[in-house]
């Protein structure tokens, strides 16, 4: 990649992550800056590229944002995800960092996988045990970690995502309060539960809106047309109607669980509706409309279709 075609694709990356996480757009901005920092080479050398703690409610696209701006800008396969739930006992390091060179943990076999360069994500960081932390703090400040069987893993060309529910109550009660005021106190709440340290090691603290109804019914009109994407690379070929989202919305909407019942909802009603097809000799080909009744959709053959 050249250096101009590079800056072109930083300069658009804005409107790429804003299009694939819907609702989340100060979120987007501020990861944005801080990406376009550590891919043009202005952040200081010996530490990651960048640092995330990502803050806020399931379902808002904490996650999400993550995967999307690592195959964005490294590559497909290049984000390592740690549950850190599975690490709230300190007999767990182990797991995580390998105790021998013949076990080497899950942090190096991830770094091996995507070749050295990636993203890693800690997920739900509040669960880990204290001593998970502090290994964290020498991976933040001075981008190295050395492994049960004493290699030294450089983590200077990554991205470093820290993950957190803490504040999400918050995020969830507060209705017109501006998005400024909200930051603010969920942020002071999970500074009041992890350790100052961890903070002044983070490059930036991004904080998620909980996802209202307007969002959401964009995000089921994308998780729609992504499902019929992947149905058509198996050579089904079908359309949909707009008021299947709407059918989709019904079933799949949630103000506490933000968008993942909308993806269940999307995969489980086109699946549905193809099956049948498919089950009384159709060859998974037409326009998904709503079911009369409303509970489901259902696969009008295009001759049918058309003709409707």
């Amino acid at each position: 990649m050249t250096a101009a075609h590079s800056r072109e694709t930083l300069r658009a990356l804005p409107t790429r992550l804003r299009g694939a996480i819907i609702g989340q757009d100060e979120a987007v901005r501020t990861v944005v800056e801080r990406l376009q920092h550590g891919e043009l080479g202005l952040t200081q050398r010996g530490r990651p590229k960048a640092s995330f703690l990502f803050l806020g409610p399931t379902g808002v696209g904490k996650t999400e944002l993550s995967l999307r701006f690592t195959e964005d800008l490294i590559g497909p396969g290049r984000l390592v995800r740690l549950d850190m739930s599975e690490y709230q006992t300190p007999d767990r390091l182990g797991l995580l960092l390998g105790t021998s060179r013949d076990d080497p943990g899950r942090i190096a076999e991830g770094f091996d996988a995507c070749a050295g360069v990636g993203t890693l994500l800690f997920d739900e960081i509040e669960k880990a045990h204290p001593r998970v932390l502090n290994i964290l703090l020498q991976l933040l400040d001075v981008a190295r970690l050395t492994t049960g069987g004493n290699r030294v893993l450089d983590f200077s060309p990554w991205y470093c995502v820290l993950t957190s529910n803490l504040g999400s109550q918050r995020i969830l009660t507060m209705r017109k309060s501006k998005y400024e005021t909200m930051e603010r106190l969920v942020r002071q709440e999970a500074q009041r539960e992890l350790s100052p340290e961890l903070f002044a090691r983070i490059t930036a603290t991004v904080v998620f809106n909980k996802l209202g109804y307007e969002a959401q019914c964009g995000i089921a009109a994308a998780m729609l047309a992504n499902e019929l994407r992947e149905q058509a690379a198996r050579g089904y070929a079908m359309t949909a109607d707009a008021n299947a989202v709407e059918v989709i919305v019904q079933q799949g909407y949630d103000d506490r669980l933000g968008a993942r019942p909308m993806r269940d909802a999307t995969e489980r009603l086109v699946r549905n509706a193809l099956a049948e097809d498919l089950l009384n000799q159709g060859r998974g080909i037409g326009r998904l409309r709503a079911h009369p009744a409303g509970i489901k959709l259902e696969l009008l053959p295009a001759a049918t279709a058309a003709a409707a």
